[in-house]
Parts: C-alpha cells; structure tokens; sequence
C-alpha cells in the first residue's frame, strides 16, 4: 500500500514543503529511506520502530520503502520520526491514511513515543498556509510558536498515541488558539533594566540615544568599571518598539536557530546579543555544514554588544564588515546559497590600553605610548570607519554614585527616539532599504546634510585643529542630523555640528600617542 504525507524543510529562514513516500512492495525485510536523508534521518527507523511497539502497534513485516522528496535536497535532523512513523502505519494498515495528506507533521519521537520538539516551527506554519494545507501537527512545545500563523489549524501533541487517535477519528485533539496582537503589546515595554539605573554617565546617555535615534554603531572606550558594559544592555529600551513585521522576522530567526525561550510564542523586545570574545567567524555571521544565524542574526532588529572588542580574534572582526554594511549575509555552499538578515546595532565596548588607565583621572597608566598604539591597532580602520559614535568614558566619582537624584528613564528617553526615527521615516519614505540616518550613503548624504557656511567653518576648524582623518567628515554630518532629529529641527545648526565633533575620539591622530 502506497501512502503520501508531507514534512518540511527550514534551510535559512524559510521553509521547503517535503514529500514523504512510504510504500510495501514486497521483498527483503527492511527499512529502507532514499532521497538524500542525513545520518539523523536514516538511523530514525529504529526509533520509530520502538515508538511503535512501546504504543501498542505491531512491527512491520516485509519491505518497506520510504521516499523523501525532492531527492536533490538533502533532508537533516531528526524532525522527520513522527512522519516517517504515521506514513509507517498507515501503509502497514494500521490506521487511516485518507486524511493524512491535509497536513503537514513534524516531531522527533523518543522510543517511549512521546514526541520532542523541534526547531523552525514558525518558518514551518507559514509555508503550511501558503501551500494551503488543512492544518500543521507539531511537539506541543513549538505549538504557541506556530499557531502565530492566522487561517491555519495547529495542534501540539505530546505522544505518538495523541496523533494517530486524531486521524481515527477519536481523541480530543484540539488546535491552539494564540492572540498574537495581545500577547504582543504586553509584553512590548516589560524590560528588567531602565536607563534610570545609570548614576551619572549623562554624556554617555545622551550619545546612547543618539546611536539609537539614528541607528548608529557605536563603541564605548574607558577604564574597567566605568559602566560600558551596563550602559550597553540598556541601549534596547529605548530604542522604538518592534513593529510586528519586524518581531515576526525576528521570531523567525531565532526559532531557525532553536533559541526562542520556551515560554514565549513571539519574541517582542528588541534582542541583545553579547558574544564572548572567543568566538569563531562560523559562530559569529553563520554558516557551518547545514547552515545556521550567527550572532549577527539572532541581533537582528536589535543590538550586538561586542565586549573587549580588541581580543576578538582579527578574522572574526573582518568577516562582520561586510554585513554591517549590506545588512544581511550571504553564506554560500556549494548546492546552495542562504541570506540570513543581519540590520542591528553595534555597540563595542574596549579599554583604552592595554592596562585600562590611559587617560584615567586618578590611576596611573603603566602603558607607553606605543603599546597604547599597538593596542588600538588591533581594531582596523576599515571596521572602525563603520562606528559612527566614539565615547569616551570616565568613571562615576564617590558622589555621583550616592546622590538621590533621580535621572531620566528609559520611557522617556525612548519618547524622543521615535520622534526622531518618524522624521527619518519620512525622509526616505522614496528611498528603498533606508530606513535611519546611519544607512546614508555618500550620495544621499549631500543632498539631506546640507550645513550652513557658518557651520562648515566650524567643522573645516574642526578637522584642522583636531587633525581629524577624512572618513570621520560623513559621520559627524549624519550623526548631527541625527542631532538635529532629536532637536526636531529640520536645518543642521553649528550647535549640532559642534555635538557630533565630540565623538570622533578614535579619528584624532595621535589619539593615546
């Protein structure tokens, strides 16, 4: 008896119908599976197997045959037991197979028959509904993540047992039901942290909330215990909320990459990703044999925090210049190529020098000159020519710390950012893939930055005077008109001009010589 069920297959972010075939023609007995099945899927008959006698099912006799289609993809993981069982089943007579085909079923089944969840169960529902498929069966685990699909039927199962009782016609399987818009605006604002925990640091506040207005990448240089660390992590509370485009992209993502936390169906805050400098490239932009997000896209929408960013390895800050710049990546394999998106913010954290006292306002600095270049030297100037925001910091003094004043919080603080990001809105509402001020190129920079002759003085003295480098003349230009948003002005002053000179540290020359 021939039976037909469908599977699917996530390969980047999007999904990838499978046919599955299981026939009995007769012969040698065997389990045998054709269509480029990986080792995970070819050593699934004899889970399945024990599935099925451990519920009450009888072995299979004979020859069975089971096809996975298209043949020239190659099919991983061990997502495919559940199908591959029911298909099993069904051609050996032991349950109906005249609904099987109206629904797409994924699960790994443990030998007990309990069903084990799975990873890209939201890429999975929306390509189910696409291909206008009655309903998806997946592990009740990734159930609330892929019943976020509107017009589609999900059931969670937990055994083996609960799925074949529901193509029989009994059981009280029923489909879950999730109110993605509520669930969505709930929890949109609850952050642990607030900008509100920072004592003092205020010059660091203000060019956090510059870099979030405008989608700048910044990097934060001071002693250790200054705050860079602390500051970063609040850096996504205020920036502007997650559209629900964008949360459903991000959600995407991270169930690829099986990180969604389990007591969430939908990811509604901004994400904050903060790899350790030991990282591999392969880690850090994607990749590996069945190719999966790195870091820089699990941060996607979101910020990638880049701690003592003079010890990560040089190869794996090189291979982040080209993302950083297109906003996505492209990982290219032999049979295929992927893109992963990867639009987020930077935010780099380092010391000054190697023993973090350069310019300390009470420690002495045990570093010459030249190991203070030598240190600095390990960031290129390629990558540093993409940070549009260079901050310096000082450590909180005694009294700063004990004061009961109270700073802004992040509430407020996020108000004024999405003022700002609704005039870039508009701004390039003509101009396809721009969306903030730090995506500007060349071109579309002299037609929007256009400064008076007053404030063109300032910034050729600028650059005289502070002998700064030429690339640093686009990013105080679009750094100041990011200024300028959060001003809500729609002409760049000297006075914002003046603002974005201060954060070219790195540009100086000489700077630490």
């Amino acid at each position: 008896m021939l039976v037909k069920l469908f599977g699917s297959a996530v390969y980047g972010v999007d999904a990838i119908t499978i046919t599955i075939e299981v026939d009995t023609p007769g012969g040698a007995i065997g389990v045998y599976i054709v269509g480029l099945p990986d080792n995970a899927v070819k050593e699934s008959t004899d889970r399945v197997i024990s599935a099925i006698l451990n519920n009450g099912f009888e072995r299979p006799r004979g020859r069975i045959v089971i096809n996975m289609a298209p043949a020239d993809i190659k099919k991983a993981g061990a997502s495919y037991d559940l199908p591959i069982a029911l298909g099993i089943l069904a051609a050996t007579g032991q349950m109906p197979s005249d609904k099987l085909s109206e629904y797409v079923l994924m699960g790994e089944l443990s030998l007990d028959g309990s069903i084990k969840p799975i990873k890209g169960a939201l890429p999975i529902a929306i390509k189910t509904r696409s291909e206008k498929f009655k309903g998806l069966i997946v592990p009740k685990e990734n159930a609330r993540e892929a019943a976020l699909v509107n017009n589609l039927e999900v059931y969670g199962v937990e055994k083996i047992s609960e799925v074949t009782d529901f193509f029989k016609g009994i059981g009280n399987l029923k489909p879950i039901i999730v109110n993605t818009r509520e669930e969505f605006y709930d929890a949109q604002s609850a952050y642990d942290m607030d900008f509100s925990d920072v004592k003092g640091q205020e010059n660091v506040k203000r060019a956090l909330e510059i870099a979030a207005a405008g989608g700048h990448n910044a990097i934060l240089i001071g002693p250790p215990g200054a705050g860079k660390t602390m500051l970063a992590k609040r850096l996504p509370t205020i920036l502007p909320p997650l559209s629900l485009q964008e949360a459903l992209e991000t959600t995407k993502i991270h169930s690829v990459a099986g990180k969604l936390p389990s007591n969430t169906s939908l990811v509604s805050q901004r994400p904050f990703r903060s790899p350790h400098h030991t990282i591999s490239d392969v880690a850090l932009v994607g990749g590996g044999s069945n190719p999966q997000p790195g870091e820089i896209s699990l941060a996607h929408n979101g910020v990638l925090f880049l701690d003592e960013l003079p010890e990560f390895k040089r190869t794996v800050l090189e291979v982040m210049r080209q993302p950083m710049e297109d906003r996505h990546v492209s990982i290219s394999r032999a049979k295929l190529t992927i893109d992963f998106p990867a639009n987020f913010v930077l935010i780099a954290a380092m010391n000054p020098c190697q023993c973090g006292y350069f310019n300390h306002p009470t420690k002495e600095c045990s570093c010459s000159p030249i190991m203070v270049q030598r240190y600095l030297s390990k960031i290129s100037g390629p990558l540093l020519d993409r940070i549009d925001l260079h901050v310096e910091i000082t450590p909180v003094s005694f009294n700063e710390m004990t004061e009961d004043k109270k700073s802004e919080n992040s509430k407020v603080v996020r108000e004024r950012v999405i003022k700002a990001r609704e005039m870039q809105t508009k701004r390039f509402e003509k101009h396809a893939g721009i969306y903030s001020n730090a995506q500007m190129g060349s071109k579309l920079l002299k037609e929007i930055c256009v400064i008076t002759p007053t404030g063109s003085n300032l910034l050729k003295t600028a650059i005289e005077r502070l002998n700064l480098s030429a690339r640093a003349y686009d990013r105080i230009l679009k750094v100041s008109r990011t200024i300028a948003d959060l001003a809500g002005s729609e002409d760049i002053k000297p006075e914002h001009l003046a603002e974005a000179i201060q954060y070219r540290s790195l540009d100086r020359e000489g700077w630490g010589g």
